[in-house]
């Protein structure tokens, strides 16, 4: 019997150390490639994002009370950093999703880079200015300005500005007003259609954003062959309006092609924060 624990001891440890050398970090290799995802994970406040709820509406700074109704963004230009040090940028035709709130299944970015530790993440909100100028045949997929694809993706694409929208918000919002007839709120549709990378007709315009995240403190990404490695990123709607630029709905309903959304395109960095990492 004491031989048999013996045996079951030795077992064990054999295992526990090759579990120890599984994690071990493999050799950065360019031509080895793994599958890695970042999930977006829209919320708002400390809520999960609804799509066109009537009752319990989200309340900004402002106290204005509000519902979505059309949530779509674009990611794109996906690179990672390893604990050592290493930078790999994602191949740029197989770095642009578009993702929206109304179909939770393009909330994973999905990308092939080398096995590795990783501890940064950086990523385009938008579409970078050579690919929105690149030939047609060069802006397939996500990115056919007449992508319909299903749900609310439509129209990401400003037909007379040529250049995408990097950033479409929509709803509805009560909000304070002084009404004639003594009503205390009043009803507002709210659009934001953020885009602009500098060119054609405003070239002073650039709302492109970049964001890099530091993934130490949530976990880092063990991206290995044959296992899922997924950043989980949240993504916080309200910091549209209760960013580095706070505004009102009642201010500021409808804001697309125009000076402001500079100040919307500002809070838009604040609205990514890194939760944890699963491997």
């Amino acid at each position: 019997m004491k031989n048999i624990y013996l045996a079951l001891l030795c077992a064990m440890m054999l295992l526990l150390s090759c579990s120890k050398e599984d994690e071990t970090t493999p050799d950065f290799n360019e031509s080895k490639l793994a599958q890695l995802s970042v999930e977006f994970d829209n919320i708002v406040g400390d809520r999960t994002l609804t799509m066109n709820n009537s009752t319990n509406l989200y309340v900004n700074a402002a106290n204005e009370k509000f519902s979505i109704s059309s949530l779509q963004y674009f990611i794109s230009n996906i690179e990672v950093t390893t604990t050592a040090g290493k930078v790999y940028v994602v191949k740029q035709d197989s770095s642009y999703f578009l993702i929206s709130g109304a179909d939770k299944a393009t909330r994973f970015a999905k990308v092939s880079v080398p096995e590795g530790d990783y501890s940064k993440l950086k990523f385009t909100l938008g579409v970078d200015s050579l690919r929105s100028t690149m030939a047609l045949d060069k802006r397939t997929g996500v990115l056919d300005p007449a992508y319909g694809g299903g749900h609310d993706f439509s129209g990401m694409y400003w037909g007379w500005n040529s250049g995408y929208i990097f950033f479409k918000f929509e709803g509805n919002a009560e909000v304070i007003s002084n009404d004639v007839n003594g009503d205390p709120t009043r009803k507002h549709q709210f659009k934001y259609h953020i885009g602009g990378f500098g060119g054609y007709s405003a070239p002073t315009l650039n709302n492109i954003k970049n964001v890099t995240m530091d993934l130490t403190a949530g976990g880092v990404a063990k991206v290995r062959t044959g296992r899922q490695s997924n950043i989980h990123v949240l993504v916080d709607l309200m910091k549209v309006f209760n960013g580095k630029k706070n505004f009102s709905i009642a201010v500021h309903p409808t804001v697309m092609f125009s000076d402001f959304s500079t100040n919307v395109a500002a809070n838009l960095i604040e609205m990514f924060k890194h939760d944890h990492t699963e491997n």
